[in-house]
């Protein structure tokens, strides 16, 4: 039997119990969104004992090398002294400004109380103060100023329904994070560049296409983004003009319907990523937003002749709860 140390007191874990559901089903408040390994929202801290592998997958070195794990996976073998999440980790943060990208897609900016070290497209967990939680991706660039997210309206979505009629200017909040893996990284300058996703999978991508463009990658770069109907895609014009100011730059809208609207592909987007580019060997690619759709296309990207090594994706796993 496992026990677990937090604040001076002791719990137990049944048999197979993650820390997350073991602490939650006794009573401790703590923060927690996708219960899957991947948000990070309610990574903590091993001071003493030994956590598995799993429990730090993702996690950046220096984290790991401090103890910090993701609650939600750890089933712990031994017995451990935790702690919450440090400064290097939590942050303290407020809404600067919202704005209205699209029908229902509203951009939230979030500057922090101290600096924060990200790179565009990773995720942080933002959290109210009543606990409630949720992941979101990072759409600006580190010199930008802030943190810019693109939130949905989720029907009866608690976090996204706060944001688009709730929320204002001047509220604060917490940012855990950031994390992920879904990042441009300079060093392969001509390389192409693939990048696809729908919905607010464009977030990530939005940020990671102006990230390579201002670190002056030289190699093609193809957006795509999808929606149900045109309707749904938004950035456009921004986007559009990406594509006219920057030769290596293109920019394909798509949607599943349509009923005609001019300058959107239609139809799958896998179908209309295989039409522009049937063979993607050398090809780097990032993929963002559903899970199904994620999984999907990296596999089509695989089998298209891109390397597995060079297949980045963050997918959007939806709230536990």
């Amino acid at each position: 039997m496992v026990r677990v140390r937090l604040d001076g007191a002791e719990y137990t874990l049944a048999e197979g119990e993650s820390v997350l559901a073991g602490l939650l089903r006794q009573g401790v408040g703590l923060t927690s969104s996708c219960r899957a390994g991947v948000c990070g929202s309610c990574v903590m801290r091993a001071t003493a004992g030994a956590v598995p592998e799993r429990a730090q997958s993702g996690l950046k070195d220096s984290w790991k090398a401090r103890g910090y794990f993701l609650a939600c996976v750890c089933v712990p073998a031994e017995d451990l002294e935790l702690t919450s999440a440090g400064a290097d980790f939590r942050f303290s943060g407020v809404i600067t400004s919202l704005r209205m990208l699209g029908a229902d897609v509203i951009q939230a900016n979030l500057a922090t109380d101290t600096p924060i070290d990200f790179h565009a497209g990773q995720y942080i967990t933002v959290a109210r103060p009543d606990g409630l939680a949720r992941s979101y991706s990072i759409a600006s660039l580190p010199g930008e100023g802030g943190l810019a997210l693109h939130i949905r309206k989720v029907p009866n979505g608690q976090m996204s329904g706060w944001f688009h009629s709730g929320a204002c200017e001047g509220e604060r909040v917490t940012i855990l994070g950031p994390s992920g893996e879904c990042f441009y990284v300079p060093g392969r300058s001509a390389q192409p560049l693939l990048l696809a996703g729908t919905g607010t999978g464009l977030a990530p991508l939005y940020g990671i296409v102006r990230d390579a463009l201002a670190q002056g990658h030289t190699g093609p770069i193809h957006l795509f983004h999808g929606a149900l109907r045109p309707e749904g895609l938004y950035l456009v014009d921004e986007l559009r003009r990406l594509d006219r100011e920057y030769p290596q730059f293109s920019y394909t809208p798509a949607a599943l319907r349509s009923d005609g609207n001019a300058g959107v592909a239609i139809g799958p987007l896998d179908a209309i990523i295989e039409a522009h580019h049937p063979d993607l060997t050398g090809w780097r690619g990032f993929v963002c937003g559903d899970p199904a759709l994620v999984q999907d296309l990296k596999k089509k990207l695989f089998l298209a002749g891109m390397a597995s090594r060079d297949i980045y994706a963050d997918a959007f796993i939806p709230a536990a709860r």
